[in-house]
């Protein structure tokens, strides 16, 4: 163990000025480390001397502000979560704590995104919307109560933790008499029901905010090309989204709720530069941007409708894994290199760096073998791995809690009152710059006289030179015209730094 320590120790500069790395927590490939706080001696920035074997340029050059990270709380989430509540109350509140207690320093992942399906998903214990009465045009049946009890109350114990939590709402399906296909599964919203959708939709928002959770933000469908026939799915072409999104934007922006955002889209890469440009050119005043999935293209298709709507914002709301593969590839399929064929590159570096203003994975909680789902549903096989696990009433985390974690601490508001961090520029250079991918954030304070907040987070993949052969990267870090050292482990680690306003 001694010996490990010594792969962490960092490099001192002899010029000591007044920026310095106060804290640096650790992943590592082999488990040895799980998002730890090393609490080494501060770490000096200083003059600078000769570059590392990588060197990590952090600049002032701004991008998108970030929202968060986190999961969707689907019904099964909740399912799981008030289960272990009832069985373990213990358990559960320490779980709770660990996924979103926001204080700093603490080893918690600090989230503050949630994506809530409305109605039912492939995840949950039976099909329903919030208005299943046939041909109920006015919506007078219309209930958030179709929903089960313990969602809700799922959802505000989570509010209990962290004042931050955001709520990104979207439904699987319209009601079933709103479709051609009579189903909530698969078939497409019907011809001149696009007013009577987006009242539903107003109603969901109306009905979170009664009940003390109102959302930040609505999507009008998830995944509006999919009709898989064994869940609830709907198709929504661009035309039918925009006439749906223009009447939501008009009913939100009377109603008291113009700080709402509309997000388009909400499916894959692959069809970036079409459907969310198209539902852009057809209803700009309606959608704050687009969001995008992970399971078909590549992260930077992403730049397609970056280009064509710069202005516009972007969020990346879904991806999973699936259960029995492999722990560190998993890490680094999520932080850097995505080597499904079906999937691609660049997660939480490249969808961030394309634009993203979140990161979101699937399921918060479920079962080790990707239950419950859905009965009847093909998705997710042979099991969509879950953020943690609960099983015989005790928590287990997975992998996507550390990357989460690594991530989400560092763009957490510092304080009540201060903002999420910024996106701001990185590069690496030297002969090992390859084996380092890093993003950069800066956070801003409540205080504007207190020093702002700056952090990377690194992922070492240096394990294959020649075979399996994992292999710590000495590198330096360059920042506003100082330098200082650090020998990363292979796996992930978070640093952050504090410096006056310039």
């Amino acid at each position: 163990m001694i010996g490990r320590l010594l792969l962490f120790q960092p490099l001192f500069v002899t010029s000591v000025l007044s920026e310095r790395i106060w804290d640096v927590w650790v992943t590592t490939w082999n488990r040895d480390y799980l998002f730890t706080s090393l609490k080494p001696a501060p770490i000096d920035f200083g003059t600078p001397g000769p570059i590392g074997d990588a060197n990590i340029a952090v600049s002032s050059t701004f991008y998108q502000q970030m929202d968060g990270f986190g999961a969707s709380l689907t019904d099964s989430s909740a399912l799981v979560l008030s289960s272990l509540k009832a069985a373990n109350s213990s358990g559960y509140w320490s779980l709770l704590y660990k996924l979103f207690d926001p204080r700093e320093a603490e080893s918690t992942a600090a989230l503050s995104v949630l994506r809530i399906p409305m109605g039912a998903s492939d995840f949950s214990a039976s099909a329903y919307t919030f208005d299943d009465t046939w041909n109920d045009n006015t919506l007078s049946a219309f209930s958030m109560n179709s929903a089960p009890s313990y969602l809700w109350s799922t959802l505000a114990d989570i509010k209990t933790v962290t004042p931050y939590l955001k709520l990104f709402i979207l439904p699987w399906s319209a009601p079933a008499w709103m479709k051609t296909s009579g189903s909530l599964n698969g078939g497409q919203l019907k011809s001149g029901y696009e007013k009577t959708f987006a009242q539903y939709l107003f109603k969901c928002v109306q009905g979170m905010n009664g009940k003390g959770l109102r959302p930040y933000a609505v999507s009008l469908q998830n995944e509006p090309q999919n009709a898989d026939s064994t869940y609830p799915t709907m198709l929504l072409p661009v035309s039918q989204a925009a006439s749906v999104g223009q009447t939501l934007r008009t009913l939100l922006d009377s109603n008291g709720f113009t700080d709402i955002k509309i997000i388009g889209f909400e499916h894959n890469w692959d069809n970036a530069g079409t459907y969310p440009v198209q539902l852009m050119q057809q209803a700009p005043s309606a959608f704050a941007g687009s969001s995008f999935h992970c399971y078909a293209g590549s992260p930077r298709l992403q730049a397609d409708f970056g280009r064509a709507y710069p202005l516009k914002e972007q969020w990346f709301t879904e991806c999973t894994g699936t259960i029995n593969t492999d722990w560190w590839r998993n890490i680094k399929w999520n932080m850097n290199n995505l080597s499904e064929p079906l999937l691609a590159q660049f997660l939480f570096v490249g969808s961030v760096g394309y634009g993203s203003r979140s990161i979101l994975l699937w399921n918060l909680a479920g079962r080790a073998n990707g239950d419950p789902k859905l009965p009847g549903t093909r998705s997710c096989s042979p099991g969509c791995r879950p953020v943690v696990s609960v099983d015989n009433n005790q928590w287990y985390l997975n992998e996507e809690f550390y990357v989460l974690a690594h991530s989400s601490r560092i763009v957490i508001p510092r304080e009540r009152g201060g903002g999420f961090a910024s996106r701001i520029g990185v590069s690496v250079t030297g002969n090992l710059a390859s084996t380092l991918s890093v993003q950069a954030y800066r956070t801003p304070r409540a205080n504007a006289r207190d020093w702002l907040k700056y952090g990377i987070v690194v992922l070492n993949s240096n394990d294959s030179s020649s075979g399996w052969n994992p292999q710590p990267v000495s590198a330096t870090i360059a920042f506003n015209g100082l330098q200082a050292r650090y020998t990363f482990p292979v796996g992930v680690t978070t640093l952050w730094w504090y410096s006056p306003v310039q």
